[in-house]
């Protein structure tokens, strides 16, 4: 047996407000968009080499060789394969079939499929807690979530807990006391005692929340609200919205890019892509002019290029971080969605 991990859903030069904010002082650059003064370099040798798109609109995934940036092979996986993420001991891909009812798993060195776990329903984002001891599963087409008990890769189902319209992106409490669970279709946030796998609140939201975030010291949840243009701010232990910021159209998934202070959000319908300051709580700057539906991102672990699925052009876009410009685009499969590759950068 595998543990499981988490992780659904669904032009560019920086603009010249944001360079007017890098080059103020001489360190804005290094502190706004470039990780290089908190990420170390990566040595070459450790560079991934080998990216994996899933393409949830057509039951595949797309293997991608990373120096020459060409799909080098495309493989049936599942139905509607949304989300995938490394195993805890970093030796497997989980990648989550929504429609299939199950995860396969995947060598993420050679893209070799090497196994799959049945009967774990309407996967659309999958997620271990912090601690590894409780594993949920959102099924976004039926309206439930799924809590497990997790004893190492041993799993055993704690409560189906039945919410309101459409679960979809999870996030946790550093300590593993609670999950949270955007309802896109209801325009809620519920929090669930893990312990208990009971449902301790739910609050309003603006419309189609999706992505989560948490900010340092489990401070306040970004919420996605890719109904609007905005990504909105909750203290969630008061049940309160902050403020609202202003991102762009279809504000939608999150990557943080691994200093402990900013995090890029993905704006779907605005095609562009926003870096925000957590510690500030505002917007810093915008990646124009992608092409259409940017949605998942990853980062290699030198922090210098952010891979992005465009989930409307059925690309994915390759971006430099430190000028904030658009390297390449390179063709997959109908509607991609999830992408990793490893080593990465960290999520924090």
């Amino acid at each position: 047996m595998y543990k499981f991990i988490k992780i659904r859903g669904f032009r560019i030069l920086a603009t010249s407000a944001l360079f007017t904010l890098l080059f103020a002082n001489p360190n804005a650059f290094a502190q706004t968009a470039s990780p290089a003064s908190s990420v170390a370099p990566a040595n070459t040798a450790n560079q991934p080499k080998l990216a994996v798109v899933l393409n949830s609109g057509e039951a595949t995934v797309s293997l991608i060789d990373m120096p020459t940036r060409q799909v080098i092979k495309t493989i049936p996986v599942g139905k509607e394969p949304h989300h995938l993420m490394i195993t805890p001991d970093q030796k497997t891909l989980l990648i989550a079939n929504a429609a299939g009812n199950d995860v396969a798993l995947m060598n993420p060195t050679t893209g070799e499929l090497t196994g799959r776990i049945p009967n774990i329903i309407d996967p659309y984002q999958i997620g271990y807690s912090p601690n590894n001891k409780w594993f949920v599963a959102n099924g976004n087409r039926l309206d439930r979530v799924d809590i497990y008990a997790a004893d190492g890769a041993n799993l055993k189902l704690a409560k189906t807990v039945k919410l309101a319209k459409t679960p979809s992106h999870i996030a946790f409490t550093a300590d593993s006391k609670i999950a949270f669970i955007t309802l896109q279709d209801s325009n809620e946030l519920a929090a669930i005692d893990l312990e208990t796998q009971n449902v301790l609140w739910v609050m309003p939201t603006g419309k189609v929340p999706a992505g989560l975030w948490m900010t340092p010291g489990d401070q306040y949840l970004l919420v996605g609200i890719t109904g609007e243009d905005n990504v909105q701010v909750i203290d969630w232990k008061n049940r309160k919205e902050v403020k609202r910021i202003s991102t762009g159209k279809g504000a939608h998934n999150f990557r943080p890019l691994g200093d402990k202070k900013h995090v890029f959000v993905s704006n779907r319908i605005a095609s562009t892509i926003s870096l925000i300051n957590m510690q500030t709580l505002e917007k810093v700057g915008d990646i124009t002019g992608l092409p259409a539906g940017p949605d998942d991102m990853e980062i290699t672990p030198d922090g210098k290029t952010l891979w992005v699925t465009l989930r409307f052009s059925k690309k994915v876009g390759v971006i430099d971080i430190p000028t904030m410009k658009l390297v390449t685009v390179i063709p997959v499969g109908k509607s991609p969605h999830g992408v990793f590759f490893a080593p990465r950068a960290g999520w924090e």
